[in-house]
């Protein structure tokens, strides 16, 4: 087939939100998709609503072999099995390729299988849910962040941010964007690892003392890592106060982490972390590819994060035994 200036593999909520963006602000873009959620695409288009309102026929793929080249390459698949879908697009001849999974670990993937220095990082402040007629509701539009990984602000990192911001998808260019997804995974790990412990709404679980206390331990634990591998960490960028979780007092961490979860009672009082949901549909859990990325960059480093392998092996073990 032509190439393609965007290729986006997976037809979740943010890929079809990014991909029928594009295609209605004339961009040319191959949508890669499999199974029922392919099928619904090649017969009913795109459609989203909320803060967007786009009906859109795509060019679906289903087979990854059948994908040869395109400008940009945009992973939007959820993490399980996310070594298994670069290898099966390494064929693919790419200009930048860049991840909104979570974590950390797809920019390695991604650099081992097109070069760091075709690879991009990036940081999805953007959110929306898959409901079951098969519309997406796009429901959080704040910042779509990418950057090159070794900082430079290059032309080409420019003008595939402007192409995303100008479909209305918001998007900036920075040049500090491991930073800032660091800064995100050291917080995440401590909200996911308590929504599938306590499978409660975000607000309930982050406002809770006891609950807020194991957050606080986890990002400590985390940050220790991301400060052995020579990471930054950027309070503002973050999704908890890290000074405070870091040089304050474990009664003043706590209280900062249940004024996070009061902010979310106020601002979002449903709100529930995607993996929560991924597990209440019974959908696999994104924890080897975060959690125990995590661990295992940690053991390479000898670090001892006994906290967050005590959650990975629970939550694990939640994954194995729920019924599908």
């Amino acid at each position: 087939m032509s190439r393609s200036e965007f290729a986006i593999v997976g037809a979740g909520a943010l890929g079809s939100i990014l991909a029928a963006h594009l295609v209605r602000n004339g961009r040319s873009v191959t949508l890669l998709a499999r199974g029922q959620r392919a099928r619904h695409v090649q017969e009913h288009g795109l459609r989203v609503k909320g803060l967007s309102e786009i009906a859109t026929p795509v060019d679906v793929l289903t087979d990854p072999a059948q994908l040869r080249e395109a400008g940009t390459l945009i992973i939007a698949t959820k993490t399980p099995g996310s070594e298994q879908t670069m290898a099966s697009l390494k064929h693919v001849q790419v200009d930048r390729a860049l991840s909104i999974q979570n974590g950390v670990m797809k920019d390695e993937l991604l650099s081992q299988t097109y070069g760091r220095e075709r690879t991009l990082g990036a940081l999805a402040d953007t959110s929306g849910e898959l409901l079951a007629s098969g519309d997406v509701l796009f429901t959080r539009n704040v910042n779509l962040f990418v950057g090159e990984l070794d900082g430079a602000m290059s032309g080409t990192a420019r003008g595939i941010v402007k192409a995303i911001d100008d479909a209305g998808v918001r998007a900036t260019l920075v040049p500090d964007i491991v930073s800032r997804e660091w800064s995100k995974f050291v917080c995440w790990v401590g909200f996911v690892s308590l929504s599938l412990t306590t499978r409660a709404l975000t607000w309930r679980f982050a406002s809770d003392p006891d609950s807020a206390l194991l957050m606080v331990r986890l990002t400590r634990e985390v940050c220790s890592l991301a400060a052995a591998l020579g990471v930054p960490l950027t309070e503002d960028r973050a999704l908890l106060p890290i000074n405070t979780l870091l040089n304050g007092s474990d009664a003043e961490a706590v209280e900062a982490v249940r004024k996070v979860g009061v902010d979310y009672q106020t601002k979002a009082p449903e709100h529930r972390m995607s993996a929560l949901q991924d597990l209440l549909a019974g959908r696999p859990l994104e924890i080897h590819e975060t959690l125990g990325y995590a661990l295992r960059k940690a053991s390479d480093l000898n670090l001892s994060l006994p906290l967050l392998g005590s959650f990975y092996s629970l939550v694990s073990a939640i994954d194995r035994t729920r019924g599908r």
